[in-house]
């Protein structure tokens, strides 16, 4: 097992990078669809419908895939003077606790947005050809990745403290 954790965060590094790139493109997307917005608006006098929802989801996007890879690289907001100031074995203790709370947490976020994405599939989206329900599948996808990445941390390094904290 010790052998395949190495293997393993090397595979998830590949996927945070690929999963960073994606929400810059987001941002990026999300900005063109934003100048589109107002260059409709205000020089053709013409404001697109399906630039809002769009843009939402975009955000939505970015968001959580950022929230994802800052789950990973441990820069995500944390209470870190306890752990700061506590004794190793209770660090480790610490450490851990709040690692299971972010993967309780990232597994609530991808089953009640999966719930969401499916209940919402068959309704469109005000203004744009979507489904409805594509508003939850960053929420989904993104809460999956922040389980998964915490619980590289946990395996990786369960005694370490944040990065911040160093």
């Amino acid at each position: 097992m010790a052998r395949q954790i190495p293997l393993l965060s090397a595979g998830l590094g590949v996927i945070a990078k690929c999963i960073v790139a994606i929400a810059c493109m987001a941002l990026i997307a999300m900005t063109l669809v934003e100048a589109w917005q107002v260059f409709a608006r205000y020089v053709l006098n013409d404001s697109p419908s399906w630039t809002e929802p769009v843009a939402l989801l975009l955000m939505s996007a970015a968001m959580m895939f950022g929230a994802a890879v800052g789950v990973r690289n441990e820069a995500h907001f944390g209470f870190f003077l306890l752990v700061h100031v506590a004794s190793p074995p209770v660090r480790t203790v610490l450490v851990s606790i709040a690692r299971l709370i972010i993967i309780a947490v990232g597994l609530l976020l991808a089953y009640w947005g999966g719930v969401l994405l499916a209940d919402g599939w068959e309704v469109r989206m005000a203004g744009a050809p979507l489904p409805q329900g594509l508003y939850f599948l960053p929420i989904c996808v993104g809460g999956a990745l922040i389980a998964l990445f915490a619980f590289e941390r946990l395996l990786v390094a369960p005694a370490a403290a944040p990065r911040g904290e160093h």
